[in-house]
């Protein structure tokens, strides 16, 4: 038994903390707003994102900041890619040498191009480094609060990675070891970028040779992007490559892929992105991925297709007339 502090109340974190709790673990779900970390606490399941999600006993919700950390043992971070440095600046001072600090964001950081677990090295000052763990897979919130089985990689420094895996792993959730943060990190991110554009491809009426099209040459992307920054090549095949982009590509729970949808369908981003309840991570990732493309001179059509679509206004027909027609090329 070990207490756990899970900062953010969304639908993954709610999840999470579910899992853990579940196995009669102490956790403190932690939400910044007051009013409705009350309502989360009183009523002991989170209706707007998981209305059929009972809370175990052992699950509490606080928005008070002050001691969050004290005895913990360990810290999940399940905030927005975008918001991880602020969130996380607020309890750096209370982080101990026990503290495991896991992040399940899945983005890398607009402004500085970093991946999350470089946001969290440089927000602790170069403190506790080796207790940072991913937690990253094909793994959407509904369903492993339903119970039905899933998988997901802790990857990290191995002593903190066992302790990460031993902690989530249940007879509906298993979880396997990594040591390729960098890879399972990429992963994660960039596949929310290729999901943009296989929602578009749904969108605009295409069909299944389009999706597989779009998910074969997008894993393509992931690798040579990957390997750019020090991944191994073999991460991209497993859960957090092959597996995660297949369920975000194709799931009608995946967010990304609706706000690919309903830019096929002819609507605006800025429309999109009010309508949702819910952040989609890839919308910043395709930016930021982007610009790191063009300074590494890693090629990757895909994004820069779904990067002129997002942020130059082009219509989504474009893009993929302009992919189709690129000149030809070797497969490997």
């Amino acid at each position: 038994m070990g207490k756990v502090v899970v900062m953010g109340a969304g639908s993954w974190g709610t999840a999470l903390a579910r899992v853990i709790a579940s196995k009669g673990n102490q956790v403190i779900l932690w939400d910044y707003n007051e009013e409705r970390a009350k309502f989360l606490q009183e009523s002991r399941v989170n209706s707007k994102f998981l209305s059929n999600a009972k809370f175990p006993e052992t699950l509490e919700v606080k928005s008070d900041i002050k001691n969050l950390l004290e005895d913990a043992d360990f810290l999940v971070m399940a905030v927005p890619s975008q918001v991880l440095r602020k969130v996380i600046s607020k309890v750096s001072d209370q982080l101990t040498s026990k503290t495991i600090i896991i992040n399940t964001a899945k983005g890398i950081e607009i402004s500085t191009g970093m991946r999350l677990s470089q946001v969290l090295k440089d927000e602790i000052l170069g403190k506790y480094h080796k207790n940072i763990v991913i937690l990253s897979g094909p793994t959407h919130a509904e369903e492993v609060a339903k119970g039905l089985p899933s998988t997901i990689v802790a990857a990290g420094e191995p002593e903190s990675a066992k302790k990460v895996q031993e902690l989530f792993n249940t007879e509906t959730f298993r979880v396997y070891e990594s040591n390729d943060i960098i890879g399972v990190e990429l992963g994660g991110a960039v596949k929310n970028g290729i999901a943009i554009a296989a929602g578009v491809a749904d969108g605009i009426g295409f069909g299944d040779n389009t999706k597989a099209a779009l998910i074969t040459r997008g894993l393509a992307e992931m690798v040579r992007f990957g390997e750019a920054l020090g991944a191994k090549k073999e991460t991209f095949s497993g859960l957090t490559g092959m597996g995660d982009l297949i369920v975000t590509c194709a799931s009608t729970h995946s967010r990304n892929r609706h706000v690919g949808q309903k830019l096929g369908e002819g609507k605006k981003l800025k429309e999109i992105l009010e309508e949702m309840e819910m952040v989609a991570e890839g919308v910043p990732t395709v930016k930021a991925v982007y610009e790191l493309a063009q300074k590494l001179n890693v090629s990757m059509p895909i994004f820069e297709g779904v990067y002129k679509v997002l942020y130059e206004d082009k219509l989504a027909t474009e893009m993929v007339k302009q992919l189709m027609n690129r000149g030809l090329k070797r497969e490997f």
